[in-house]
């Protein structure tokens, strides 16, 4: 398969199979929960990871003559995903407590915002493929470790804003196929245009270090034992090292 087609593959995979917290979760809500603080910690660093020692990486390599550009279109993602999460996604990360009092106009929001969110990844990933398919592949992993959490949260709000299991299950699964279709207009477009690859990997960087800053972190504060600590920095270095260890196999 080529790297077209390897990068299709892969969104689709990350996206579907990162539903698998949500799904555990849908049989059993309280353990997967517990666990999945764990998983937040875990994912913050294998998106630091991927983001630093990956996607960052390869643009550097191969444009170093071009810096500014490289570190002005991360600043760009970075800032681009904050309005996008201000305008769009407000609400997508709201807790399980607001949800269930504000009922049936998240589901819509959450739709949207899961949609949003499969179409970005879908799209960096195939970004990274065209670029350099072993970058493409340890973005993949970084994609899928990010979206377990995520998902169950997704599956939660939408529990507690009133939607069947099965209404739940199948709206997500719909979500997750956005993931591959972003990827598809990717590969028509960046095939076409080799230009757009510089900006679209530092976008993709500081897609990554948002998520991971913005997101992320401050759910792993939630927990406010200082005995967590220990564990939250070992799961954030282990996500990380993986993700780099990874990148020396495939690379």
């Amino acid at each position: 398969m080529d790297a077209s087609s390897n990068a299709i593959l892969a969104s689709a995979l990350s996206s579907l199979l990162g539903l698998a917290g949500g799904f555990f979760m849908l049989t059993k809500y309280k353990n997967v929960k517990h666990w999945s603080r764990y998983f937040v910690s875990f994912a913050a660093g294998a998106l630091m990871g991927a983001a630093f020692f990956d996607v960052l990486k390869e643009v550097i390599t191969d444009h170093p003559d071009q810096l500014t550009s490289i570190f002005g279109w991360l600043m760009f993602g970075f800032l681009l995903f904050f309005v996008i999460e201000k305008l769009v996604l407000q609400h997508h990360h709201g807790d399980e407590d607001e949800a269930h009092h504000s009922h049936a106009h998240l589901i819509p929001l959450n739709i949207i915002g899961d949609a949003v969110h499969n179409f970005v990844d879908g799209t960096i990933i195939a970004t990274t493929f065209l670029v350099n398919p072993a970058v493409g592949i340890t973005t993949a992993v970084a994609v899928f470790f990010h979206e377990i959490p995520r998902e169950i949260g997704d599956f939660s709000i939408m529990i507690y804003a009133g939607m069947s299991r099965k209404g739940v299950l199948w709206w997500n699964i719909l979500g997750a196929l956005v993931s591959p279709v972003a990827a598809i207009i990717t590969v028509a477009i960046a095939t076409h245009v080799t230009a757009i690859q510089l900006p679209l990997l530092g976008i993709a960087a500081g897609n990554f270090i948002y998520i991971a800053a913005a997101d992320l972190v401050p759910e792993i504060h939630q927990d406010k034992s200082k005995k967590s600590l220990f564990s939250q920095l070992l799961l954030l270095l282990a996500g990380l090292l993986i993700i780099v260890w990874l990148s020396g196999r495939v690379g």
